[in-house]
């Protein structure tokens, strides 16, 4: 089976197209994402046909389970079908068929150089049922449409203020003063997950507000861990901090892995920016 890795500012990913010699995407994901033993990766992206797009994409964790949302797998989906030149006739613009609806994508160029990939990430969604998040019984009437903001928790020696936002995946922020690196992301982000109010765990991340056009930040992500930039991730912190009024509706998101571009108007869907790069490709010798 061939595959191609990729990585989005240093979220990787092995993709490889629809196969006839295997459905059971999930113990390939485990296999092939084991850093040890397998390719090592964030993911298994797969590519396959559409009848209601140009493409569809699956994405499935290191642990098996299939993602609803993925920004930078998103980009590098469309970075693979741009080098295999699976675009029809030249074309810039592309959609994605997702679980979470089709997504459109728009490539920039530098004279032959493909320098960014920008990608629909949907429109956010705020209502509890959308996360889903479950609170306590007095607090169900404020879980319409309305932000839930500065959601208390405390998680060992930290008391955190979450904020809530669906990305097509669940994701609650809390904003620091400090420097995102001296956070202990591994322990806090993990207990954070496993609250009862996250029947089906969460996105953790934090983020620290640098100026009006930039955020610094980390996610603990859902299925994955700890990853070098997390797309999904960035659009929620993007979004939540525009909410709070900290900043304006173009922000640069600084991840360990480097640097994306949000754009949100505060009312339809925000749009991620970012590189996507192929990083090598092979042949998969093991079991599919």
């Amino acid at each position: 089976m061939k595959f191609t890795k990729l990585q989005g500012t240093g979220n990787d990913f092995v993709l490889i197209e629809e196969s006839s010699t295997t459905s059971d995407y999930t113990k390939l994901a485990r296999a092939m994402s084991d850093r040890h033993f397998g390719i090592g990766s964030d993911g298994l992206l797969v590519l396959l046909p559409s009848a209601v797009a140009d493409f569809r994409m699956r994405m499935f964790n290191p642990d098996g389970s299939e993602g609803e949302a993925c920004g930078n797998g998103l980009r590098c989906v469309v970075r693979y079908v741009y080098d295999k030149g699976l675009f029809s006739g030249g074309a810039e613009k592309v959609t994605i068929e997702t679980m979470k609806g089709i997504r459109k994508a728009r490539l920039f160029k530098t004279g032959d150089k493909l320098t960014k990939i920008q990608v629909s990430m949907g429109s956010p969604e705020f209502g509890a049922e959308y996360l889903p998040l479950v609170l306590g019984q007095g607090e169900k009437g404020i879980v319409d449409i309305k932000p839930i903001m500065d959601y208390p928790v405390t998680v060992g020696d930290w008391k955190l203020l979450l904020n809530f936002v669906s990305m097509g995946n669940p994701h609650a922020v809390h904003f620091l003063n400090e420097p995102v690196a001296d956070f202990p992301l591994s322990q806090v982000g993990p207990e954070v997950q496993e609250l009862p109010i996250f029947p089906n765990s969460v996105n953790f991340g934090i983020a620290r507000v640098l100026s009006r056009q930039e955020i610094e930040a980390r996610v603990w992500e859902r299925k994955a861990g700890g990853t070098l930039a997390c797309g999904s991730g960035a659009c929620a912190i993007g979004v939540i901090a525009q909410l709070r009024g900290y900043v304006d509706s173009n922000i640069e998101i600084r991840l360990p892995g480097g640097k994306l571009e949000v754009e949100w108007d505060g009312l339809g869907e925000v749009f991620l920016s970012g590189p996507a790069e192929v990083v090598f490709t092979g042949e998969w010798l093991g079991e599919v």
